[in-house]
């Protein structure tokens, strides 16, 4: 008898417990939007979930079964037989949020957050606080997080393209380092294949990568050199700022130029979990594309380029250029293999501007163009070497892609994700997939408490798609296409993309560290 009533109490109990944790979703059931019906991918890399998201106002609330019958909400969105993920994490991406705050090639591929100050250029060097407000005020259409870049402090303290730095100017840029974290920025970026951050040594980089390190910060590298012979020694450089200062440290658009061995990206894999084993945290992204994107000054000798004369450099060693640039553009593929992307060439490959003028390549790069005169997009990658990269646990997805670039990686890139690599390739489980652009871009910027991830309490960045119904529409010659397949994108709780249309309704945030 009394074995009875202690089951009979348990039993009571349980249904009680019960009955009241299914239907009490929060103190208050009154809510936003209701999620039903989908299957649940958090950002952490495990299976989907069957599981209905309740939000209200910019946060997650509540992930399991609700019953819509004991809650109040003034939006229900039906997301069966798709998938309900976090909003994705560009960890690399360009823009102007004060002149394009709407930011549609970023919302329309499923981005709810871009980081900028990419590649050691960053706005307002100095003064990020106030850049930071003047962004809040511009209501951008996507959250931002801010990098403060080398390049831009240094021509800010006046450094230029000095190698000799003295004490004083050294103490002037770590200040504007000190400043931009005390403001909420991310970290600070290097652009060391670029003028001004060439000219930068091991002990400056690492001088500034001191208070990176002490607030907590990144330091993301476009490192020295991506080429095959030189990739391993610009790793190890990266390596040793953050070994020297206990920072993390990431290489931004991890790629092998000329490097067609896919085993040269287990090398340079193995150089980075060397020092993961050692202590260290490193991390990389990339891009889903076998074409890189910058000026034309990365074919040109570093001798031909600011602080030096160009002018002169023709006149006085014009037959060492020519020689120089042969070698370089024939190395990197060919002229056939540099597709320009700014006017009056855009859309043109070198070879094809070069038998238009009636002259050799060379000699256009030399006369026409010069160092600072065009960008491009240079086939220079291997498509096998890329997919190793990307399996990788410790590397993400990131764009490299602005609004106005004219490469499609701006418009495709996380969309080509989980159409190519997911679902025609089957490279990537979905579920790792989203991972690389969500939870672990959210982990490696130090923002993994408030999004990235679908739990309750963290913002509400959620995409509600059909994998199988993405598709990136942007290529070489049209590179301005919007990605389709996204019915909903919600942003900070409010929806960006409402039945596959964007609102135009602002609801990213300027993020701080």
């Amino acid at each position: 008898m009394r074995a009875s009533i202690t089951i009979f109490i348990c039993i009571s109990l349980f249904l009680f417990i019960y009955g009241c944790s299914s239907k009490s979703y929060s103190t208050d059931n009154n809510y936003d939007l209701l999620i039903e019906n989908g299957t649940v991918i958090d950002g952490t890399g495990s299976a989907g979930v069957r599981s209905d998201v309740l939000i209200r106002d910019d946060q997650i609330i509540y992930i399991g079964d609700v019953n819509p019958s004991d809650i109040r909400v003034k939006r229900v969105l039906n997301a069966e037989g798709k998938v309900v993920t976090p909003g994705f994490i560009d960890t690399h991406a360009h823009g102007n949020p004060l002149r394009t705050p709407e930011f549609p090639n970023f919302l329309a591929m499923g981005v709810t957050t871009i980081t900028l100050g990419q590649d050691g250029s960053s706005p307002s060097v100095g003064d990020t606080y106030n850049w930071m407000m003047d962004v809040k005020q511009a209501q951008p259409a996507v959250n931002i997080a801010h990098f403060v870049g080398h390049g831009s402090i240094r021509r800010k303290a006046g450094v230029d393209e000095k190698t000799d730095v003295s004490a004083d100017e050294m103490q002037e840029m770590v200040d504007y380092v000190t400043e931009a974290m005390a403001a909420g920025s991310f970290g600070m970026t290097t652009g060391l294949e670029y003028l001004p951050g060439t000219y930068a040594g091991l002990n400056e980089l690492t001088s500034l990568a001191e208070p990176v390190g002490r607030n907590n910060g990144l330091i993301m590298s476009h490192i020295r050199n991506e080429d095959d012979s030189n990739i391993e020694d610009s790793i190890n450089e990266l390596l040793e700022q953050g070994q020297n200062t206990d920072t993390p440290v990431h290489v931004s658009h991890i790629k092998i130029v000329y490097g067609n061995d896919v085993n040269r990206a287990d090398d340079v894999l193995r150089i980075m979990q060397n020092a993961r084993d050692k202590g260290q945290t490193v991390t990389a992204d990339i891009y889903p594309y076998t074409a890189s994107y910058t000026g034309i000054g990365i074919v040109f000798p570093d001798w031909a380029k600011a602080p030096n004369n160009y002018k002169q450099v023709v006149a006085e060693r014009r037959e060492e250029l020519v020689e120089f640039l042969q070698n370089r553009v024939n190395r990197r593929n060919g002229p056939e293999s540099t597709l320009f992307g700014t006017p009056p060439y855009a859309g043109k490959t070198l070879a094809e501007v070069s038998e238009e003028a009636g002259k050799p390549f060379e000699d256009v790069l030399i006369d026409d163009i010069g160092p600072t005169g065009a960008s491009a997009a240079y086939f220079v990658m291997n498509e096998d070497v890329m997919a190793r990269f990307l399996v990788d646990p410790k590397v993400m997805v990131a764009s490299d892609g602005s609004p106005t670039m004219r490469h499609p990686r701006g418009y495709g890139t996380f969309a080509r994700i989980i159409k190519e690599y997911v679902v025609d390739k089957e490279v990537l489980t979905l579920e790792n997939a989203i991972h690389k652009m969500t939870g672990l871009p959210a982990v490696t910027l130090g923002m993994d408490k408030t999004r990235g991830f679908l739990k309750p309490n963290l913002a509400a960045d959620i995409l509600i798609f059909d994998p199988k119904k993405v598709v990136d529409h942007a290529d070489f010659e049209n590179p301005h296409i919007l990605a389709e397949g996204f019915d909903y994108i919600i942003v900070n709780g409010g929806l960006a993309i409402d039945d596959g249309k964007i609102t135009n309704t602002p609801f990213g945030m300027m993020l701080r560290k």
